[in-house]
C-alpha cells in the first residue's frame, strides 16, 4: 500500500508509512532465507547414525560441535526432514503411584540394579544379557552375553566389575528371577556386604533405573543391529556400552555422559569454584 501512493502521488516514503501507519523500518526489509544445508545436513546424518535420538539429544550433539543455532530453528529443520520419533507410551495405573518407600539414591556406587534381557541372532537362536546399572551416575557397568546364563554367571560378573572398580555397592536392586534368587548369589552379597533388594513380584517399577536403562540399550543397540554369532554380539554390544558411557548425552545428567558426571561429582569444591 505504501508503495502504492509512493508511486502513484509522489509523496514520500515516510509520509506514505505514516499514511498506512507502516513502520519505515518494516518497508525497507529485505527477507534474506539463511543458508540451513550444512545444518540441514548434520541433522540428518546424526539421525540417521543414532536413529533412536530425539530432537533434544541431537541438539545437545551439535551444540557439543560447535553450532550456534537457536533451538526452535533446529526443531523446525527436525520436522521438516521427518525425524520426529514417535512412541506411543502404556497410559498409567493410578494405583501404580503407590510404591514402597525406597533408600534414597545419593551417590555414586551407594546402590547398583542389575537384570536380564533376551534377544536372538540371525538364525534365531537366543541369547541373554545381564546388564548392570550404577543408580546414580547412570553408568553402565556391566552387559555380560551369554547362551545359558545362571547364578554362577552373575557372580562372576560382579566380581569382574568389583576388579575393575575396586569397590562393591550398599545395595543392589533385581528382581526374583531365579539367577538372582540363587544360592551363589545370596553368598557372594553375604559375603561382601552388600544388600539384595528384591523388587515386589509383577512391579518392574520397583526398580525404575535399570529398566529405562533396558529401553535405551534395546532401542539404541539390539533393534538396530544384526548380529551374526554370539562374538559378534558381544563385540557390538561392547562397543555400545563405551559409546554410552563416555559420549551419550544423558537429560537426567544435564546433557553429560555417565563418565562426564563422574569426573564432574569426583571434582573437588576448590576446583570447581
Amino acid at each position: 500500500m505504501s508503495e502504492w501512493l509512493v508511486e502513484n502521488y509522489q509523496v514520500s516514503i515516510s509520509r506514505a508509512c505514516k499514511c498506512v501507519l507502516l513502520a519505515r523500518s518494516i518497508y525497507y526489509y529485505i527477507y534474506s532465507p539463511r543458508e540451513d544445508r550444512l545444518l540441514r545436513m548434520r541433522i540428518n546424518e546424526i539421525a540417521n547414525t543414532r536413529i533412536r535420538f530425539g530432537f533434544r539429544r541431537i541438539c545437545t550433539l551439535l551444540r557439543r560441535e560447535g553450532f550456534d543455532d537457536n533451538h526452535k530453528r533446529i526443531y523446525r529443520i527436525y520436522k521438516e526432514e521427518g525425524l520426529n520419533l514417535r512412541r506411543k507410551r502404556p497410559r498409567r495405573n493410578r494405583s501404580g503411584a503407590h510404591r514402597l518407600e525406597r533408600v534414597e539414591n545419593s551417590g555414586i556406587h551407594k546402590v547398583w540394579s542389575m537384570d536380564f534381557l533376551q534377544d536372538s541372532l540371525y538364525n534365531g537362536s537366543k541369547f541373554r544379557i545381564l546388564s548392570v546399572v550404577d543408580n546414580f551416575s547412570k553408568k553402565c557397568l556391566g552387559l555380560f552375553v551369554g547362551k545359558s546364563l545362571k547364578g554362577g554367571d552373575v557372580v562372576g560378573q560382579l566380581n569382574q566389575i568389583k576388579q575393575e572398580e575396586m569397590l562393591v555397592p550398599t545395595r543392589i536392586q533385581c528382581d526374583n528371577g531365579s539367577e538372582f534368587i540363587s544360592k551363589e548369589v545370596d553368598r557372594w552379597a553375604y559375603e561382601n556386604g552388600v544388600i539384595l533388594d528384591f523388587s515386589r513380584p509383577g512391579k518392574p517399577t520397583d526398580n525404575p533405573y535399570i529398566e529405562s536403562f533396558n529401553g535405551k540399550f534395546r532401542d539404541e543397540c539390539l533393534s538396530v543391529n544384526w548380529f551374526l554369532s554370539l562374538e559378534d554380539a558381544k563385540e557390538k554390544i561392547d562397543a555400545w556400552k563405551w559409546d554410552y558411557n563416555l559420549f551419550r548425552p544423558h537429560s537426567s545428567l544435564n546433557n553429560l555422559s555417565p563418565q562426564e558426571f563422574i569426573i564432574l561429582h569426583n571434582k573437588p569444591p576448590e576446583i570447581l569454584l
